[in-house]
């Protein structure tokens, strides 16, 4: 038979068993939907019940709707190709592996989640190590049609008669494939380096470091859905928290994990991680580097113990006819002493008072040594903290502290330079405060993170009782009437800091301040860490490895893999950007190997400030009409604006205009780089920014530069 006619005949098998998962997904969807049905009926049920029962019944209520939620939740997942792969063995029956593990009506596995064991086998088997696998079979679907099958033959000797094998390679013709305007998941295509990571221990540390494409970011999210199917009861209720470094990119890698299933996952950009807070605006690389500084803590500090702008000077109070004043340098002191004895300044309230009290004590004693009359200290102090005059004083001498409020202060070159005095240089002074003059919420995504230790610093503002009485009836509202699991998540408590798994991608640009940041988050929780040396933009790795260290805690376990394979970028275009950076940010043991050649070499092409415009214009035009696929332009963060307007007028969904830092782990079919100098020098670590943009291409790439110095 020829091979066009085997694969056909083939298709028509697998063709067979889908449709059979498929009408079983169906009958299970049905069930699940009468199984709420019949729990939202008990509910109804209940209200005309006796109070005794009442309780039980909405229990069972809840647990009926709950589960059936859940059920259909992953039963609706956007699956792209449920069912992918199949394994035969030597002599167990065929395994189908799927994004979802189904049953059908006898309880014989008609397709075996990806995660499970039995899955193992489909990524790890080998020809050295076949792991009793005859042949692998990877099977290309559009929704419920399958369009290709494609086999590896691991036991040759072992193939019975009859047994017909068809293909050419799912990955490279995976890695061929147009991409849209999201990432896809990889479970097809998972290769072994990259499942050894995936099903790595969960406690502790998991580091996952690699050049770009080499499946850092997929690996790490698939990590995140294995994780959630081997080990539900640990980590699911605390949940897990998926941080990226902008909002472009949470955006990009939103699908993955729900198209496989997983919902239960908070993703989160780093201006995002302060809950309130959308940060998207960044500041420029050397004001970044103070911001990001361990010293701002120390300046964050010394705000907060700053006497508020709009505290008094002086206090005056009358009690017995004897006038009691305690003046700027008297009312300095106990500012001071209250400081002194520790704890947030927002829990500091009564100590405030009581050491104000103590002052007038002493201010009546001397008084009286002056001549005045005798007053019983004891009776001073009681009296006038009765006093609304007292109180009304106090709340304005000793304000609640706000974030926001306090890093606005130091916008004040000169409340900043008393802050600072001893940590930041005199520039550095000038450089921070003209940045944090303003107002309203336009805060800077390096921002996020002084907010969040200043409200670590100054603590929780009290709340009023009947407030506290209201958030709570409404948290538990939440939880028990919402069938969202988005809305179990908003019912925690605000500053969540209980997860039980922590993602971080793109590690490598993390401030010191902004792993203080997630550290907070972390307390509890296993991390998987994902990064790569080579691209990285914070310009004191040494500092940031110390509160990455601090940040872990007391994590005992350790692991450390290294992806090798770049299966984005051609080889060709990788050549490109190894140029940039070998020798001079990177060795070449630091830089992965390219397997993919396409034919196709980068054009350069040179530009200047009357042709550029124009240039880009084409550039763009020629990309679209050559790749089915997304087209990036990428540009330095401070000529978005302007290259988004040279291209307003091709409406293309498919065109898509990033700066320099927000380009960080997204891909492209083929890109457009303008002005690559200017990426050098915008950052503080140049090249390393510049090799970052050169590698999100998979196809095609065109430079538009007006100089040659970036190579």
């Amino acid at each position: 038979m020829s091979e066009p006619r085997v694969r056909r005949a083939e298709i028509a098998i697998e063709q067979s068993h889908v449709d059979r998962v498929y009408t079983r997904l169906a009958e299970l969807r049905r069930q699940a939907e009468d199984m709420r049905a019949k729990g939202y009926e008990i509910g109804h049920g209940a209200q005309r019940e006796a109070v005794f029962e009442q309780a039980s019944m909405l229990f069972e209520r809840d647990m009926m709707v709950f589960h059936a939620n859940q059920t259909l939740q992953s039963l609706d997942a956007e699956y792209e190709g449920l069912v992918f792969g199949r394994l035969d063995h030597t002599t167990a029956e065929p395994v189908y592996v799927g994004r979802l593990g189904i049953r059908d009506a006898d309880f014989e596995n008609l397709v075996t989640d990806w995660r499970a064991p039995a899955a193992a086998p489909f990524y790890q088997a080998t020809a050295e190590e076949p792991m009793d696998v005859v042949r692998r079979r990877v099977i290309r679907c559009s929704g419920q049609q399958v369009l290709d099958v494609d086999d590896d033959v691991l036991m040759p000797e072992s193939v019975p008669d009859g047994m017909p094998v068809v293909g050419e390679g799912a990955l490279m013709a995976a890695l061929g494939r147009a991409r849209g305007d999201r990432m896809r998941d990889i479970v097809a295509t998972i290769q072994k380096e990259q499942d050894e990571v995936i099903r790595a221990p969960w406690r502790g540390v998991t580091e996952i470091t690699g050049g770009p494409g080499t499946g850092k970011t997929a690996v790490a999210l698939h990590r995140a859905a294995y994780l959630l199917y081997r080990y539900r009861r640990q980590l699911g209720g605390a949940g897990v928290l998926v941080v990226g470094p902008s909002g472009v990119f949470t955006s990009y890698i939103s699908r993955v994990l729900p198209s496989m299933g997983e919902t239960n996952v908070e993703l989160r950009s780093l201006g995002e991680l302060l809950d309130g807070m959308q940060a998207t605006r960044y500041d420029p690389a050397p004001l970044a580097a103070v911001k990001g500084s361990l010293r701002m803590r120390k300046v964050l500090l010394k705000a907060l113990r700053d006497t508020p702008p709009e505290a008094p000077t002086e206090l005056r109070i009358v009690y017995k006819g004897e006038v009691l004043k305690l003046g700027a340098k008297e009312l300095e002191k106990a500012r001071k002493k209250v400081h002194s004895a520790g704890g947030p300044p927002n829990r500091s309230r009564v100590r405030a008072a009581e050491t104000l009290l103590e002052a007038l004590a002493d201010k009546a004693e001397e008084n009286a040594k002056a001549g005045g009359p005798q007053l019983d200290r004891a009776d001073v102090v009681h009296d006038l903290g009765e006093r609304i005059d007292f109180h009304r004083f106090l709340v304005t001498w000793w304000p609640v502290l706000y974030p926001a409020q306090v890093l606005r202060w130091l916008g004040d070159e000169r409340k900043l330079a008393r802050a600072g005095k001893n940590v930041l240089t005199a520039e550095e002074v000038t450089l921070l405060a003209e940045s944090l003059r303003g107002e309203g919420d336009d805060w800077t995504v390096a921002d996020v993170a002084l907010l969040d230790e200043l409200r670590v610093l100054a603590g929780p503002p009290p709340k009023r009782r009947t407030q506290r009485a209201q958030d709570i009836e409404l948290d538990a509202a939440q939880t028990r009437d919402s069938d969202d699991p988005a809305r179990h998540r908003a019912a925690r408590p605000a500053h969540y800091d209980e997860y039980s798994h922590i993602v971080v991608d793109e590690s490598q640009d993390l401030s010191p301040m902004q792993w203080r940041m997630l550290g907070r988050r972390g307390a509890y929780a296993s991390w998987t860490i994902v990064g790569d040396p080579v691209q990285s933009s914070w310009p004191d790795p040494a500092e940031a490895d110390q509160a990455r260290t601090q940040a872990f805690g007391a994590k005992t376990a350790r692991r450390r893999y290294t992806l090798r394979t770049n299966y984005r970028n051609s080889a060709e275009i990788f050549d490109l950007a190894a140029e940039v950076v070998a020798g001079r940010a990177a060795s070449g043991e630091e830089l992965p190997n390219a397997v993919r050649k396409t034919g196709l070499e980068p054009e350069i092409r040179r530009v200047d400030d009357a042709t550029r415009e124009t240039a880009v214009h084409a550039a763009a035009k020629e990309l679209l009409d050559a790749v089915d696929g997304t087209v990036g332009v990428i540009c330095a963060m401070d000529r978005v604006p302007e290259v988004e307007r040279w291209l307003a007028g091709q409406a293309e969904e498919r065109l898509k205009v990033v700066g320099s830092l927000d380009s960080k782990g997204l891909e492209y079919d083929a890109v457009v780089l303008v002005e690559p100098t200017e990426l050098i020098t915008e950052s503080l670590t140049g090249r390393r920014v510049l090799y970052v943009a050169l590698t999100r291409a998979t196809q095609q790439l065109t430079v538009l530069a007006s100089d040659d110095d970036w190579r």
